[in-house]
């Protein structure tokens, strides 16, 4: 006489982490043309929580940006974002949230630690190949811009992230 469950945890969770990672997009520190948001370490706890289904809440904050919502990094929206200097990093963010949730099932340190890894290199090789792209910049200029400004930020980011899913599976809470 239920619902599916499932089913409606998913969509909680999915509103839940659009929110957060909108919230985290206008936590925004500007430098140079990359800000530095909390939008990652929400998607990484999204793919942490919700596993494979982390590219839904993903893929909904940049649907729901791309259409027009100002819930970009400093309140943008639009598909110019998109094509702008920083649309590589969202669409990295998309796909690298579904690699990371996928390795974050395994339930094991050593998974955790390259679900991690796998996101921020990722997201790097996106954002700043498109950084390229977009703006003509060379390779040591995107990698100026685009990453070494924000390593220590997201190691500290993935750190925390890790102490989470620690607690959350000593807790022994059962999530998605």
């Amino acid at each position: 006489m239920y619902g599916n469950e499932k089913r409606a945890q998913l969509i909680a969770f999915s509103a839940v982490f659009v929110a957060l990672i909108a919230v985290g997009g206008w936590i925004s520190i500007p430098i140079m043309m990359i800000p530095f948001t909390m939008q990652n370490f929400f998607m990484l706890l999204a793919a942490a929580v919700m596993k494979r289904y982390a590219m839904i809440p993903v893929g909904l904050y940049v649907l729901l940006g791309t259409l027009g919502l100002p819930i970009f990094h400093n309140g943008t929206a639009g598909i110019g974002v998109l094509f702008g200097p920083t649309g590589g990093f969202l669409i990295g963010f998309f796909l690298m949230s579904g690699v990371a949730g996928l390795l974050f099932e395994k339930k094991s340190i050593r998974f955790d630690i390259l679900a991690l890894v796998v996101f921020g290199v990722g997201s790097y090789i996106f954002g700043a190949g498109w950084f390229m792209i977009s703006t003509g910049a060379s390779v040591i200029a995107a990698v100026v811009a685009c990453v070494l400004p924000f390593v220590i930020g997201d190691v500290i980011k993935s750190v925390v992230i890790e102490v989470i899913v620690l607690r959350l599976r000593k807790s022994e809470i059962e999530l998605l």
